[in-house]
Parts: structure tokens; sequence; C-alpha cells
């Protein structure tokens, strides 16, 4: 008779145990019990990069790699991005339904009354060197709101949980414009709600008292679909480490801060970037071929192309492929278009990258479009952050309602001395090469 078990023998002991399966894996816990000794700690798992293990279940995001797919509580991504928006997707995220009209209303309007900031961030966000990364004004400024809402230390309260994910995911887009404006040395602009989520923030960053100022609504609606698109995407970097903090019970604010300085790395929030420095690289069109044959020798790197967990082409590539068309009839053409869909077809028709699974990601066209709209480059990981605050709020709150998740604690193999007796200091010898 078919079980749902695993049966593992132990060639040390030649016992057999037998492990349950369970939705197509089985307890890490139930591991322990293979030992050869019943003082024994008992077998463990070794993943240090977390390539084949579950550190939780959810139902937000599903993603499955080898047949391109990617849905947000089991809607189609494609579908979203034609007929959706970023706050709809936001609300989906965190409650697990699309809204109806008149919770999308209260929903929204509770968001864009929250856009405001405390005179005292202000202050903070002011106090900058000119020259200050804009990531990192973010960090530091979501960090230092937990110290302006105290009551946002009681997670458990669902109602107060509420109300800070209205102000985080109101307020961020708020930051953002205004570390980019201290960076430029212009005024700021505080938030027109009337104009929507992604128009307030392009708002915020342009208006420089024109009159009857508007914002491209090609524009603020590609805006909308990369903020849609980059809302939530699994258990990443981020999104672990914000389950991982929020596990210890502190506010979200702090938790948002790790998750955004996780973002921060160049692994994580900064391959636009490099796809634009290699773009800029390559040049022109025909060098294309040249470039592709040395990055075949190992050489040099293919940025924006294949995906840890993608092993075909990334849904929203193609997706942000269509945006960057109608971004180019309000900006004007980008030569940087031509080089990365020249790179692309290459790269589409050639054995070698086929074979290693290598598609355009998310990051391909990403950078092309937000260049465009003259976005500076070390904006790029604000610009994920903002929107894919609402997927790691989403997973915070399922963290906290899930009775099976406890304090983050992963264990480790120790590799150092079993015990060693203190050594006074005279008669210590240092193996280390003397510093000058």
């Amino acid at each position: 008779m078919k079980k749902d078990s695993l049966s593992i023998t132990d060639n040390r002991s030649g016992k057999t145990y037998e492990i349950p399966i369970e939705n197509g894996s089985i307890r890490a816990p139930d591991l322990r019990q293979i030992k050869l000794d019943p003082d024994d700690f008992g077998i463990m798992s070794y993943d240090p990069a977390y390539m084949n293990t579950a550190a939780c279940a959810s139902s937000i995001t599903y993603i499955d790699g080898e047949k391109s797919i990617l849905r947000y509580r089991g809607y189609p991504i494609e579908e979203l991005a034609e007929k959706s928006s970023f706050l709809e997707c936001a609300y989906l995220l965190l409650y697990g339904e699309l809204p109806t009209k008149e919770e999308l209303e209260h929903w929204t309007n509770r968001i864009m009354r929250h856009t405001y900031i405390h005179e005292n961030l202000v202050q903070i966000i002011e106090s900058f060197r000119y020259d200050a990364h804009p990531m990192g004004i973010l960090i530091s400024s979501v960090a230092a709101m937990s110290t302006f809402h105290a009551e946002a230390r009681n997670v458990n309260d669902p109602e107060i949980r509420e109300k800070q994910i209205w102000r985080i995911l109101g307020k961020l887009p708020t930051i953002a414009a205004f570390a980019y404006r201290v960076r430029i040395g212009r005024p700021h602009n505080y938030p027109d709600i009337s104009r929507g989520y992604a128009g307030n923030f392009l708002y915020m960053l342009d208006y420089m008292n024109e009159r009857d100022y508007e914002v491209p609504p090609a524009l603020s609606r590609a805006l909308d679909v990369l903020f849609l698109l980059h809302a939530d995407h699994e258990q990443n970097c981020s999104t672990a480490t914000m389950r991982s903090v929020g596990s210890s019970r502190v506010d979200p604010y702090s938790a948002v801060a790790a998750a955004a300085a996780a973002l921060f790395g160049p692994l994580h929030g900064g391959a636009n970037e490099a796809v634009l420095r290699m773009l800029e690289e390559i040049g022109s069109v025909a060098a294309v071929p040249q470039y592709v044959e040395r990055v075949k020798k190992g050489e040099i790197r293919l940025m924006g192309f294949g995906h840890r967990v993608y092993s075909s082409y990334d849904p929203r590539a193609s997706i942000i492929k269509k945006v960057a068309y109608d971004v180019f009839e309000v900006t004007g053409g980008n030569p940087l278009i031509d080089i990365a869909l020249e790179l692309e077809r290459i790269a589409l028709e050639d054995d070698y990258f086929i074979s290693y699974k290598l598609y355009p990601n998310v990051d391909f066209y990403s950078g092309i479009i937000l260049q465009a709209m003259r976005f500076p480059t070390d904006m790029f990981p604000v610009l994920f952050a903002i929107p894919r605050a609402a997927g790691w709020l989403a997973q915070w709150t399922e963290m906290l309602n899930d009775p099976a998740q406890k304090i983050s604690r992963p264990r480790q193999i120790y590799t150092g001395y079993a015990q060693r007796s203190y050594v006074p200091m005279e008669e210590r010898t240092s193996p280390r090469t003397t510093r000058t």
C-alpha cells in the first residue's frame, strides 16, 4: 500500500526510520530521531542558502520556475498587470481576496491620507549629507518611524497592525521623494492625494511650480505596473529577513527597515542597475555578438539573464518589455533598448544560453524604463522597496497569524575547537601576521 512517507536507513547503525511526507516536504525536526546514541543531538539538514529548505507555509505568492508562472493569491501576474493596479494588488496580497469597489475606495483613502509625514521626520531626512544614498535615507527613516508610533509594538492587535500597514504604504513614497529632493537641493513637494499612488509620487519628485502641471498618464501607469510586478516574490532574501526579524515580535517599522537593508545589497536590489552598466559597456548593436562570445568564454557575466527560481522566461520580463514602449512614447527612445533587444534575440537562439536556461528576468528591462523616466540609478533600489513593502507586510501578517511559527533561530554545524583552557596574556603567541 502506498504511503506518504520516506524510509531512511542509517548505514552507520543499520536502523530504518519512517519520515512522514506532507505537501511534498518532510519536517526537519523529524530527522532528529536518527542518532547513534541517545545522547546525540540527531541528524540535521545542512542548507546554508535555503536552496531546498522551506522555512514557512504561505498562501500569498506561487511561483513555478519551470513553467514561467507567477501568481498572487492564485491570480496570474499577467492578468493583474493588465487589469489591476498596485494598490488593488496590495489589498489582495494582504487580505487574500480582490476588494469590492467600496473596499478598494476605503483602502485607497486610508493609505493616501497617510502620505504626509511628521515634520520631525522631515528634519531627519534633511539632516543627511547631500551625497547620502537615498536607500540609506529610506532605511533610516523607516526605522525612525517606530519612535513616532509607540503603539506599533503591540503587533498582536489586528487593528493596530492594520493602521501601521496604512502608514507604511502611504509614507514610503513621500520619504523616497523627500530624500530625492534633498539630494538635488530642491524644496519638498507635499503630497497631492488626488493624483493617485504612482501619480502622486511622480508629482512629489518632479513638480517645479509649473502652471497646469500634469503627470503623463503613461508614465504614471508604467510606474504603477512596475510597482505591481515587484509587490511580492515568494521567500526571497528581503522577505525572509522580514519574517525572521518580525518573528521576534518587533514593530513593523523595524522589520521593514531590516528587509529594506537586505534589499539594498547588490545581489538583490541592484540587478537592474548592473544591466544598465552592461548595456552601456556594450555600446552598440554591432558590438553585441562580440560581447556574447566573451560571456560564453567565461570572461564576463551576462546581467539580467537567469533567475534563482526561474529556469525559463521570467513572466514579469515580457510585461515590462511592453510597458517600455509606452514609456518611450512620452520620453522618446532609449538607444539601450535596441542593444537589449539584440542581446535578447541572440541569447534566446544560442544553444549555450538555452542549455543553461538563461532567459531575461524582470531586471533586464526595468532599468531601461526607469532610466527613460529620468530616475538616477541610486534610486532604483528605493523604487523596488516601495512596492515590495506590500509583500513584506503581507508575509509579516501571515507569519504572525501562523501558530506553527516561532522566533527564527537557525541551527548551526559547529566546526570550532571542542574545549580549550584560558591562556594568560604573557604566554600567548599570535599565528597572525603582525599588523602595521
